[in-house]
């Protein structure tokens, strides 16, 4: 049975590590630094807390679902690790670092550069969708320079991960980056849409008619504005040009967001109040 590791135990971490571990894998994380209700979900999920050196020592596969902002400095971590133990990391198998968090194509590029060279193996992976549940998996959509280690990736399906092959001609690092951004596009803007209109509106008595369908959608996006706010930076960088102020605009909306959640909660009053005025509509409406 497959050792894995699954840093760090976020609401998708976590419960990518559930799933795991429900297949009869074992799941090692690091936790070092992290919050009393990270160390709760990974105890819900049944992970194993041990130190990095150990969970790099232990671990085939280590799968990177951190904030977007920490995602390059985690691969640090691990390369330093590598750089300690040098090819003793391949025996009996090479481990693969395979990051999987929303961070645009350059920087993914860049975190897979650190491990040129190196006997840590490296794959792209985009994970579409929201956390794993019953009756519902998110696709790892995986890319990488090497075919071969990829169809050994799709392996982890037999333990209940749904894994997306992207490779062919002309496949490589980035692409499911880029997937992963579109995806992003979408939803991570259309939330910051919502929450604009939401924020800019909230006198208009009309208000709860156009929110009705952003029921879900807002209080989501509320306690992950923080590192929504990133991402759209990322997105950013990835369209370029004129039409990148867009999500430059949904940053900041989304930084508002997060200091409001951590200041005068002023905002935070607002979207809630919207999003109750439109569950009222709702309900009166049937």
């Amino acid at each position: 049975m497959s050792s894995i590791a699954v840093v760090s135990a976020g609401a998708m971490g976590s419960a990518v590590a559930k799933r795991l571990v429900t297949a009869g894998c074992t799941v090692y994380t690091n936790l070092d630094g992290r919050s009393e209700a990270a160390h709760q979900r990974a105890r819900d999920a049944g992970m194993v807390n041990v130190s990095l050196e150990t969970l790099v020592s232990k671990s085939k596969w280590i799968l990177s679902i951190v904030p977007p902002r920490e995602a390059f400095a985690f691969a640090e971590k691990i390369r330093g690790i590598v750089d300690k133990h040098g090819e003793s990391l391949s025996d009996p198998h090479p481990r693969v670092f395979v990051d999987c968090n929303a961070v645009n194509p350059e920087a993914v590029k860049r975190i897979g550069g650190l491990f040129r060279g190196t006997s840590m193996k490296f794959i792209d992976a985009g994970i579409v969708g929201t956390p794993p549940r019953p009756g519902f998996d998110p696709t790892f959509y995986a890319c990488s320079e090497g075919e071969e280690m990829l169809e050994e990736f799709a392996t982890l399906s037999q333990y209940g991960l749904k894994v997306s092959l992207l490779k062919g001609a002309g496949a490589g690092v980035g692409d499911a980056s880029s997937l992963k951004l579109c995806e992003s596009m979408m939803k991570k803007g259309s939330i910051g849409l919502f929450m604009t209109m939401m924020l800019t509106a909230h006198r208009s008595m009309s208000q709860p008619a156009l929110m009705g369908r952003l029921i879900q959608t807002v209080p989501e996006g509320i306690p992950k504005a923080y590192r929504f706010g990133y991402e759209m930076e990322g997105l950013a960088e990835f369209v370029g040009g004129g039409e990148a102020d867009i999500f430059r605009g949904f940053a900041r909306v989304f930084e508002r967001v997060a200091g409001s959640l951590s200041g005068d909660k002023a905002d935070i009053e607002t979207l809630t109040r919207g999003v109750e005025k439109a569950l009222e509509l709702q309900e009166k409406s049937k």
